[in-house]
């Protein structure tokens, strides 16, 4: 039996907690349309698949599978999407950096400190660039550990973030 695709894009939003306001502002589409597309109404196209995918975290194949989308549009979509977001990825790169750092226990190296004060100035430029809630929750978060990894590492007092 073949699901409807608009009973699975509104699953995938409602489990990430966004409105279709929210997921509209994410794929450049109006909530008229989200709403249209969980209801059934209108068919999304290859792009928005794609997009949606990618947000959702799956292959768009996967997205439409064994649901009633279009076989010709199906076709035509590419086996895989981007999942992640600048603000994820720069994470993952800093938590590497983090790692490397907190090896060395008790480097006061000018490098790792260097290093340590470039990440505060990226997160800042990223909580600042960004819309997003749930990101910006997350860079306050990040934010919150590298000053507390600079305190330990004693980056200099013009790094603290209650400074700047």
């Amino acid at each position: 039996m073949l699901d409807k695709l608009g009973a699975r894009i509104a699953h995938y939003r409602t489990a990430l907690g966004w409105t279709q306001q929210e997921l509209a502002d994410r794929i450049a589409a109006s909530r008229t349309a989200i709403s249209h597309f969980e209801m059934d109404l209108a068919v999304p196209s290859e792009r928005t698949i794609v997009l949606l995918a990618g947000l959702f975290r799956c292959e768009p194949h996967a997205l439409v599978a064994n649901t009633y989308y279009p076989a010709a549009k199906s076709e035509r979509l590419p086996a895989i999407a981007a999942r992640y977001t600048e603000v994820e990825k720069e994470l993952c790169l800093l938590e590497h950096d983090l790692n490397i750092v907190a090896e060395f226990d008790g480097a006061n190296d000018h490098r790792w400190q260097t290093s340590l004060l470039h990440w505060q100035d990226r997160l800042l430029a990223l909580h600042a660039s960004t819309d997003d809630t749930r990101e910006r929750h997350i860079l306050e978060a990040a934010l919150h550990k590298l000053n507390h990894m600079c305190e330990r590492h004693r980056c200099g007092e013009e790094s603290h973030l209650s400074h700047r």
